[in-house]
């Protein structure tokens, strides 16, 4: 039997293949279509011996920006469900789950295995990763040269709350002829404190696991971490949390014996 977890986010797709004995993963580039991703998906694990079709030994949970999107998917699953469990399971129990996605940031408080709070920043832009790239793209540089840049930079304030006014705050400091490394640093620390922001609503535990495409960024991470005044937790699939939890539910759920749906 095969549990596949399909998280299809707004700048990338990450899939966790569960089977009997090993489990994989891989990623593509979301694109401008979901469904168009979700084929390239199916079309990569016919090549491993997957059958999607094959709802005798394949089951399928879809979540993330674009899971109505994946058609064979026998389970479709909200995000803060998959990246909560998920979370959960890469922190090895309990634990807040900060998920600092492409158009959203999410802060999930998990107690017994399942989701105890959370709060999602889905309306701006700002605390998120689509801020960091509008303003790589402001600077000229690439995602990793920005956390570089920032990490040997002196931070300047970056105050607006908008993504659109702080915007033009970054420009005002290039005029100014401010240190790139100085803006870069001002960047990452004015998406680090929104994203604090948002934990100070919640109550955050001992135990922290970052998820999502920052989670691997050392700068980052250390950034948040002394913010919140927490150690987080690293893992080398922690971009795969969302996956990851939509495949446990798949796997879940075919073990009890429900029907998709």
């Amino acid at each position: 039997m095969h549990y596949i977890g399909i998280d299809i986010g707004s700048t990338a797709a990450k899939v966790y293949v569960q089977g009997a004995e090993t489990a994989w993963r891989f990623s593509l580039p979301t694109g401008w279509s979901s469904r168009e991703t979700a084929r390239l998906i199916e079309q990569q694990l016919r090549g491993e011996g997957i059958d999607v079709a094959d709802k005798t030994h394949v089951r399928v949970a879809s979540t993330g920006y674009g899971r109505q999107a994946v058609e064979y998917a026998d389970d479709v699953i909200t995000e803060i469900t998959c990246h909560g469990r998920g979370g959960s399971r890469l922190a090895g129990g309990d634990c807040t789950v900060i998920d600092v996605g492409g158009q959203d940031t999410k802060i999930i408080c998990m107690e017994n295995g399942a989701v105890a709070d959370f709060l999602m920043n889905d309306k701006c832009a700002a605390g998120t990763g689509k801020f960091i790239e509008v303003m790589a793209n402001r600077l000229n540089v690439e995602l990793d040269e920005l956390f570089s840049l920032a990490s040997t930079g002196t931070v300047l304030s970056i105050s607006s709350l908008c993504t659109v006014f702080a915007e033009s705050e970054v420009i005002n400091l290039i005029g100014a002829g401010n240190r790139r490394e100085d803006i870069a640093a001002g960047i990452v620390d004015s998406v680090a404190a929104k994203v604090a922001g948002m934990c100070a609503k919640r109550t955050v535990a001992q135990r922290v696991i970052l998820t999502g495409g920052l989670a691997q960024n050392d700068f980052f991470v250390e950034t948040l971490g002394r913010k919140i005044k927490r150690t987080i937790l690293r893992h080398p699939d922690a971009r795969y949390a969302g996956a990851i939890g939509a495949m446990l539910t798949a796997q879940r759920r075919g073990e009890r014996g429900e029907r998709g749906g």
